[in-house]
């Protein structure tokens, strides 16, 4: 018994690259440690998580994991293995997989030379009937057979020990069935091919790492800090504490998320929200880890620790991704471990029965039993979908979509309804200046100028709005003096030498200075869902501003382009007044808009959706719709300006303000459930055919072998076409 664990274990696993292997740990080491609950598997690092318990030592899980053919190695605390990383380790596969190739070829061509023709050493009838092999050529085959097998045989000799047949078990017995009837060409050609499918198999897994990978080197190792001295010194991200102030140079990654505190850049945001165009960064302005700093030099403060950033987060996610499987790998799963003994079974009786019930030649039967091994060897499909699964993930975080696993993957394909929050999501969700109305003889511009002067000395959203306003327009601002705040309706100040007073409809009113005419004009815009300042001074009313939560430009455009993909319904939830709500709805064209609601409203209206449509998506980005997010069948996060708890409760987050990451993603989630169905089908299609052609006695060991490989090729490149799907793209 080891010793208790306060933490969990962590190993790299050597030759983990597929979901086959993942169930081979699982029935070494479940009666190991106590429990599938305690293992994790990141197949995308090839990592083994387990957690805390006190049944194995380190050492014990990693004598397990020998026992099944892999390899195993305690992962560091700095995210490496303790194994070693020489030559062997790292280029063994490819070394013995293109030895037997060559061993093969040498084989074949010294059997030629012996005995003078090609096809005496192919066979009368082609592969399949070779005999009276010389000893050189034997020895040729032999060595191929060996380093062909090198990798597969402690995986084949771990099933049959176990009596779990897998496709390892599968390859060596025809291997060496075909030894046994002096097939030495075809056993090595199946012995070179298997190793080679193998090694593409990994090479694309490696890929799809390699992808992944990126994002963690997105963070520089150092940052420039500055000390209590003044002085700037370079540290670890690690080491900075919140609160610390760093500088960043022109084309530098940004090291870790906070606020610009001095300076102006453009910054390229793409490596986290999948921007292409660089965002203008000035004082105030939020930035985060793994950017890239423009033209300016800009001066930060730390906000989060470089575990809690963004980056950090999006990379805890994706790792975490890997666990949660979409239904297709699950079913693939399924499949696979019912069809395997299934197929050892039927190999047995093609065997034995014909022989014994038709008198027919054993060796003949024998010989189709090996070929019917060799193609229905579930590597195609099993390898299939979790390439494309992974590749999926890896595009989407490379747009700034953020699925967090597999299991969300196909889910945007299976949308009926969309359920979109207004504000910060279907708006900007912050207010903008819509009109500027002067009275007499004051025009546009001083008024919006004399306003903002009040304005600067406020910090109300809808202050900001107008100072913002007026330097839009390059308005120089004239100094407000003797300001008073008067709580709750408004203020005052003197502009110039005269005194100033801004305030709602509702203070007009109590001034008595309001018209009949400029009482219909605020009641007018006050019922189309504007926000109204006005603005006089003691004789008269100079003017009006109207403000509104603008609704995002590409909003329209975007709802069409959902519809277009197979959106049936699409509703607006609001908390907002039903006036505001309604201007908003005809302006994007939901198709229904619900307004004053409150948290638990919206989650009544995402249930009757559910009822109504089943598979349901709720778009939003504030603390109250978390619980509608939950609730949905789908929960999508706004991420970039969205709360933390909008982005931990949902299911899938886009790291920008972008809308029309919606229509992409949900157009690649049906490009990716279309590929794994491509793949799965391809891969049944290629067994059957070839089942066929075995009972029929047309099919080889080289052929079946090769037309296995081809496949699994095929499924893994189109797999992989995933990778490069990251334009947005809804087509």
């Amino acid at each position: 018994m080891g010793l208790p664990q306060d933490n969990p274990l962590v190993f790299k696993i050597e030759g983990m690259d597929c979901a086959g292997e993942v169930a081979t740990l699982k029935r070494e080491l479940v009666p190991l440690v106590g429990g599938e609950e305690r293992l994790g598997f990141d197949l995308v690092r090839a990592r083994l998580t387990v957690e805390p318990h006190d049944v194995a030592s380190a050492d014990e899980i990693v004598a397990a994991v020998r026992r099944t053919g892999m390899r195993a190695s305690v992962w560091t605390e700095n995210g490496e293995s303790d194994a070693p990383s020489g030559f062997w380790a790292t280029h063994g596969r490819m070394l013995t997989t293109w030895g037997s190739g060559v061993f093969a070829i040498a084989g074949f061509l010294s059997h030629v030379l012996v005995i003078g023709e090609v096809a005496g050493a192919l066979g009368s009838e082609g592969m399949g009937t070779t005999a009276g092999v010389p000893l050189v050529a034997i020895a040729f085959y032999t060595a191929g057979i060996i380093a062909g097998v090198w990798f597969v045989a402690p995986r084949a000799w771990h099933a049959a020990r176990t009596l779990r047949p897998d496709m390892n078990l599968l390859m060596t017995i025809a291997v060496v069935g075909a030894v046994a009837l002096g097939e030495w060409l075809e056993a090595a050609t199946v012995a070179f091919l298997f190793a080679l499918s193998l090694l593409l198999e990994s090479w694309s897994v490696g890929r799809a790492r390699r992808a992944i990978e990126t994002l963690m080197d997105l963070t520089p190792a150092t940052a420039r800090v500055r000390g209590a001295d003044g002085a700037w010194t370079e540290t670890a991200p690690d080491r900075v504490d919140v609160g610390t102030v760093f500088a960043v140079r022109p084309a530098e990654r940004i090291p870790l998320d906070g606020v610009v505190v001095r300076g102006a850049s453009a910054v390229d945001q793409a490596p986290i929200t999948g921007e292409s165009v660089p965002v203008p960064k000035e004082i105030e302005s939020e930035v985060y880890a793994g950017t890239i700093n423009g033209d300016g030099i800009l001066e930060i403060r730390c906000t989060k620790p470089a575990e809690d950033t963004t980056l950090a987060r999006i990379i805890r996610m994706v790792e975490d991704a890997q666990s949660k499987r979409a239904p297709s790998e699950q079913w693939v799963e399924r499949f696979a471990r019912v069809y395997t003994p299934v197929v050892m079974g039927l190999a047995v009786l093609i065997l034995l029965l014909p022989p014994l019930v038709f008198d027919a030649a054993w060796l003949d039967w024998l010989y189709r039993a090996l070929v019917l091994l060799v193609i229905a060897c579930p590597c195609a499909l099993v390898i299939s979908t979790p390439v494309s699964i992974v590749a999926s993930l890896t595009a989407a975080a490379r747009s700034g979509v953020l699925i967090k696993g597999g299991v969300f993957v196909e889910s945007p394909s299976r949308v009926r309804a969309i359920a979109m929050d207004k504000t910060g999501t279907l708006t900007r969700g912050e207010p903008s200046v819509v009109d500027v109305v002067a009275f007499r003889d004051h025009d546009e511009n001083e008024l919006l100028a004399r306003l903002a002067a009040l304005e600067t000395h406020s910090d109300h959203p809808l202050a900001r709005a107008i100072v913002a306003a007026a330097r839009e327009r390059g308005l120089e601002l004239p100094v407000a003096t003797e300001f008073e705040l008067i709580r709750g309706k408004g203020a005052r100040g003197r502009v110039g030498d005269r005194t100033y007073w801004l305030g709602s409809h509702r203070y007009l009113e109590e001034r008595g200075q309001e018209t009949p005419e400029v009482h219909a004009q605020l009641n007018a815009m006050q019922e189309a869902g504007r926000s109204v300042v006005v603005v006089g001074n003691e004789e008269h009313v100079c003017g009006f501003i109207t403000l509104a939560d603008t609704v995002r430009p590409d909003a329209a455009d975007t709802l069409q382009r959902l519809k277009a993909l197979g959106i049936e319904r699409i509703v607006m939830l609001t908390g907002d007044n039903s006036g505001t709500a309604d201007v908003i709805a005809r302006k994007v064209g939901v198709d229904e808009a619900m307004s004053e609601l409150l948290p638990a409203d919206k989650v009544e209206a995402i249930e009757d959706l559910v009822n109504r449509f089943g598979q349901v998506a709720m778009v939003g980005d504030g603390v109250n719709d978390a619980p509608a997010l939950a609730r949905a069948s789908l929960g999508i996060a706004m991420g970039a300006a969205g709360s933390d708890a909008a982005i931990e409760t949902a299911d899938i987050a886009l790291m920008s303000d972008d809308l029309t990451k919606l229509p992409w993603l949900i157009g690649h989630s049906q490009r990716t459930l279309t590929i794994i169905r491509q793949n799965i089908g391809f891969s049944l299609v290629v067994k059957a055919a070839f089942v066929l052609l075995t009972f029929g006695g047309l099919a080889s060991l080289w052929a079946a072998i090769a037309a296995d490989m081809g496949a699994s090729l095929l499924v893994t490149f189109n797999g992989l076409r995933l990778l490069v799907s990251s334009k947005r793209d809804d087509r």
